[in-house]
């Protein structure tokens, strides 16, 4: 039975892990492509990825529940190898599209089956035990940080010898991951563990509804919301800024890419250990959330490719607003409620993830049109900062009604 975990636990990494790199292969060439079949300049291209991302958001934000139901009713293990299918499917039509018309297909097929993340975190839960949990778990941070480091390098390499090729590698590592797990992987969720499918659980905006149960927190979730919208200004339009600003080609992309999942890494798994218990979660929301601004205004004012490389220094480092900005929000809710919690945030982002995308894209897109009076490709980064310093102007009222709360309560 041990070794059965192990094992289990083995695939579920490397599920994860493969997907990151799936989804990390394909961004540095995702504008050339785009560029390609559309016939299209940076602009347009640009302006369709946000639709793209727009479609596969919106599509996995209303299927995400129901596939989560179905999880619990006929088990993981069908869930993740139909998630694998799909991905891997997607891909292929990507590899393949003649016209626009079929990428849009194969993202909305990604959206619905896209449910990889959330069921391996259930089966994870299911063959975890209280001293395990914590470590099992994070293996799923892990993963996204090693797959994004790999994955962008990987795809610019492959980028070069044609815009198509990242999308082929991908759609191979997913369909052996298939198949790996067809002969692998065991079932975790035992039959008297299942339920039947609710109609009324698998209702996308039900996790969203379930934030009016925490008023007090009104602030805070604003503040957080902005932060993702304010966050698509980078993960939309990288590739596309780069390319239109400094003619990068999807090598240099893919090694900025994974200097980010560097970074990220280092800030996640090692500084934020030392740096949050030394300025505490307000001071690390303030000062994370500038210097997140700060590198934004300096990314849309860059004027050379090496630029971008020093600036990812201070913006990643304003990932330690994150991390304190959820532990000052979980800190406010009873321990029964956290599950109900994390399932509304989720929520939460995936809606941010339907408004960022087009909003950030097809402002980059109205910033290098050449009838403009001015060429300003860094208009995303500059709303995004704005939405930064809005967001930490919310969190400010959030911590002074709190204390004002506190006050009162003491006299």
């Amino acid at each position: 039975m041990q070794s059965n975990r192990k094992a289990a636990i083995g695939f579920i990494f490397v599920t994860l892990l493969m997907d990151v790199i799936g989804w990390g292969i394909i961004i540095p060439v995702m504008p050339n492509l785009l560029k390609q079949i559309g016939h299209v300049d940076t602009g347009h291209a640009s302006s369709l990825n946000g639709w793209l991302l727009f479609a596969f958001s919106i599509t996995q934000f209303m299927f995400a529940p129901l596939i989560g139901n179905l999880s619990d009713k006929y088990g993981r293990r069908p869930i993740i190898l139909m998630s694998l299918f799909g991905f891997g499917l997607d891909y292929i039509l990507l590899s393949w599209a003649p016209t626009i018309e079929w990428i849009f297909l194969g993202r909305v097929l990604a959206g619905f089956t896209g449910a990889s993340f959330t069921t391996a975190a259930a089966y994870i839960a299911d063959i975890s035990d209280e001293k395990t949990r914590a470590k099992n778990f994070g293996m799923i941070g892990a993963a996204f940080g090693m797959g994004f480091i790999i994955g962008p390098v990987i795809g610019g390499l492959l980028g070069g010898l044609g815009p198509r090729v990242p999308f082929i590698a991908a759609a191979v590592l997913c369909f052996l991951n298939w198949l790996w797990g067809y002969f692998i992987l065991p079932e975790s969720l035992s039959l008297d563990h299942r339920r039947e499918l609710d109609w009324k659980r698998a209702n996308p905006l039900g996790s969203l509804l379930h934030l009016k149960k925490y008023p007090d927190l009104g602030y805070l979730l604003v503040a957080m919301f902005l932060v993702y919208i304010g966050a698509h200004a980078i993960q939309s339009n990288w590739s596309f800024y780069t390319i239109e600003r400094f003619h990068w080609t999807p090598s240099m992309i893919g090694l900025s890419l994974g200097m980010v999942g560097a970074l990220v890494g280092i800030v996640q798994g090692l500084l934020i250990r030392k740096i949050n218990p030394w300025l505490g979660n307000h001071r690390s929301i303030y000062i994370g959330l500038i210097l997140y601004s700060v590198g934004m205004v300096l990314f849309g004012l860059a004027t050379s490719g090496w630029m971008m490389f020093v600036i990812l220094v201070p913006y990643c480092l304003g990932g330690i607003a994150g991390p304190a900005l959820q532990a000052t929000i979980t800190s406010q809710v009873d321990v029964r409620e956290q599950g109900e919690l994390q399932g509304a945030l989720t929520s939460l982002m995936s809606a941010a993830a339907i408004i960022g995308p087009p909003v950030m894209t097809n402002l980059f897109a109205w910033g290098i049109r050449p009838e403009n009076p001015i060429y300003i490709p860094g208009a995303p980064f500059f709303l995004g900062s704005l939405l930064l310093l809005v967001s930490a102007v919310f969190a400010f009222i959030a911590f002074k009604h709190s204390e004002r709360k506190v006050e009162v309560s003491e006299k």
